[in-house]
């Protein structure tokens, strides 16, 4: 493609965030918005200079302008919009999770099959430095043999009850937890996982009506007989000084070991005016750990981090057809699939076996 008409579905956060930086993109020549909200729709579409918006999904996918198509609906809902961009033969990229059933995974596969369109979902850590840096080690095999990994990612509630607002199936480990099973497969590339042993611990989300557990840890067995553990919790206090994922990643390998510390406790900011919480509107904090804005952060009149990263490897890619690290459906499959079985295994106290059962 030498221009690209970008159409971007859905125009909330981060809807918003990928309008943002494909109108500053020199190939983006055109820019739709939708949203089931048109008032919503239009003011970003002002915000960013667009040349069409509707509360229509389907009259801005079937723009004729539009060559590819951003779908950043709320988690359940991806779906159509995928498949409708798909059946038009418009490349897409996805919000992580791919969907939150795997028969709605399978829906999606199905077209992508039938079509043999192109999609690729967003999962943004993967365009985070250290995680880039950290595979880009894989890739020379310093490790060796991958016997063991552990990863555990925490956040407060403050933004944990901003996600289940929106989708109250969108729990900590469908969410949040999917990311670092992305990063650990990705890692761990061509080794698949075969079961699940999970224990989590309700309280806080439960008591506000919500089916989510307070704390979850999971141990993964891989195919290969690696061990992998991972853990999440969003119901840190709602003013702890994060303002997104502090996480914590590590590989065990047969000839070495690499240890990803992303705390973010190294910036370290402190206002009696109070610090703006980028992800939950109307919420503040005194202290924040700078930098720990899953997203990225806006600097300079500009976005940076891991969803800017992303954002522009897309395009990009859409403009050179050079080959992109942007999570497969497949894998994006694999990481629902392996999510669920963590949540199976909570519920039932059993060990899950991966592939799933009908």
């Amino acid at each position: 493609m030498e221009n690209l008409g970008i159409a971007v579905i859905g125009s909330g956060r981060i809807g918003s965030l990928r309008a943002r930086i494909a109108a500053k993109h020199p190939s983006v020549k055109f820019l739709a918005i939708a949203d089931q909200d048109l008032n919503k729709a239009k003011a970003l579409a002002e915000l960013t200079s667009a040349d069409f918006y509707s509360s229509d999904n389907d009259e801005v996918i079937s723009h004729p302008n539009v060559t590819a198509v951003f779908v950043s609906t709320p988690e359940g809902h991806h779906a159509a919009p995928v498949k409708k961009a798909l059946e038009l033969g418009k490349p897409v990229l996805v919000e992580k999770p791919l969907a939150m059933t795997l028969e709605d995974a399978d829906d999606i596969l199905v077209t992508l099959k039938k079509t043999q369109g192109n999609l690729r979902v967003g999962y943004s850590r993967r365009f985070k430095e250290c995680y880039l840096r950290a595979k880009e080690q894989m890739n020379h095999d310093r490790l060796g043999r991958i016997v063991g990994g552990n990863s555990r990612v925490y956040n407060s509630r403050a933004q944990a009850f901003s996600i289940l607002k929106r989708d109250p199936h969108a729990t900590p480990v469908l969410d949040v937890l999917t990311y670092y099973v992305d990063l650990m497969f990705w890692m761990l590339e061509g080794n698949k996982p075969v079961e699940v042993v999970a224990r989590g611990q309700g309280g806080i989300f439960k008591e506000a009506g919500y089916q989510a557990d307070d704390v979850t840890w999971a141990i993964i067995t891989m195919a290969d007989g690696a061990v992998i553990n991972l853990g999440v919790s969003y119901a840190l206090p709602a003013r702890y000084p994060t303002l997104g994922q502090s996480d914590r990643f590590e590989l065990l390998g047969s000839d070495g070991t690499m240890i990803v510390d992303d705390d973010h406790m190294d910036h370290i900011l402190f206002s009696d005016r109070g610090i703006p919480h980028a992800y939950v509107p109307d919420h503040s904090v005194n202290m924040a750990f700078l930098g720990s804005n899953t997203a990225g952060d806006w600097a300079c009149g500009d976005f940076w981090g891991p969803l800017g990263n992303e954002t522009r490897a897309w395009l990009d890619h859409l403009i050179t057809g050079a080959q992109t690290m942007h999570t497969t459906p497949e894998q994006a499959r694999l990481n629902l699939e392996t999510t669920i079985a963590i949540e199976k295994a909570v519920a039932t106290g059993a060990s899950i076996r991966i592939p799933l059962k009908d």
